[in-house]
């Protein structure tokens, strides 16, 4: 394990991206896990799978995907699935996760992949095919999934419930978990802003958390986004902004300490940075941790 870690402190880590391959392995900084992309790793053998199986034998890896396409009617790709279970044998992560998106489909007999995370409606057609993909996927993997909510730039007519509705009934259906990015959902309270809500996005963010039950969330999400004037964008690509800090806090504050990591995926910065980031996640959970077991 990493030089710091300690059972019983709260949980914070880094997303693992090639340009910090190297240095992390060198340095060991002292994090309590590293979160990498699953379809990053799934080629057989190779430079990339040892470069993680020596992460591993240094701190805990989260593997988090970005393809396996939840939503989508046409169903779970087999070929995907065989290769994301494969991984999860060969690295032993503490948790697997990917998103509440759609991304394939089929079209003129062919299917395709959009290579996004595009949202889904939030009614019942949907949550069906989201619950019997995640069903699927647990029981390839035999252990639960954590499910993360979108930042969506669009929203379907044919949704009937808001998306914490439809988080919370794909949980007590499917018994998967939860990966709340608290970035997301700033976002979109932003763009929300920017249709015309008069709502304060902050207290938007909380409303939101205080709709999620304590238990089912395993993991947190933090990272920059940008601003563009008419849209805000999820671009990972800048430091945690103060009002998402706010909004962490009272995360885990009603999570009860759970584990965090800082994204970063765009202008990656030089490794310190990310590590500033990771430790001021740490003083925000610290004490709430304190509290908690109090």
């Amino acid at each position: 394990m990493s030089p710091s870690h300690q059972a019983g402190q709260p949980a914070c880590g880094i997303g693992w991206r090639h340009p910090h391959y190297g240095e992390l392995l060198e340095s060991l900084p002292g994090l309590d896990f590293i979160e990498v992309h699953s379809e990053n790793f799934f080629a057989e053998g190779g430079a990339a799978l040892a470069v993680l199986r020596q992460a591993r034998e240094h701190y805990p890896v989260s593997l988090h995907g970005v393809g396996l396409a939840l939503g989508s009617a046409c169903g779970i790709d087999a070929w995907h699935l065989d290769q994301l279970a494969r991984l999860v044998e060969r690295i032993e992560p503490v948790r697997v996760s990917d998103h509440a998106c759609f991304a394939r489909g089929a079209m003129a007999g062919r299917e395709l992949h959009a290579a996004d995370l595009l949202p889904v409606a939030l009614n019942n057609a949907a949550l069906d095919v989201m619950c019997a993909n995640v069903q699927r996927v647990q029981e390839r993997l035999k252990r639960p999934l954590l499910v993360e909510n979108l930042s969506a730039y669009l929203h379907f007519n044919s949704s009937d419930r808001d998306e914490t509705a439809f988080l919370r009934e794909l949980v007590r259906r499917t018994g998967c978990g939860l990966l709340v990015d608290v970035n997301n959902i700033y976002v979109n309270a932003l763009n929300e802003r920017i249709a015309g809500s008069d709502a304060d996005p902050v207290k938007s963010c909380l409303r939101w958390l205080d709709q999620i039950p304590p238990g089912c969330v395993g993991e947190l999400h933090l990272a920059g986004h940008c601003d563009a004037g008419d849209i805000v964008i999820d671009d990972h690509g800048s430091r945690v902004c103060a009002d998402v800090w706010q909004v962490y806090r009272h995360a885990q504050q009603r999570f009860g300490g759970v584990p965090a990591l800082v994204e970063w995926d765009t202008g990656i910065p030089p490794l310190p940075v990310l590590l500033e980031e990771a430790a001021s996640a740490r003083n925000v959970t610290t004490p709430v941790q304190q509290e908690v077991s109090a």
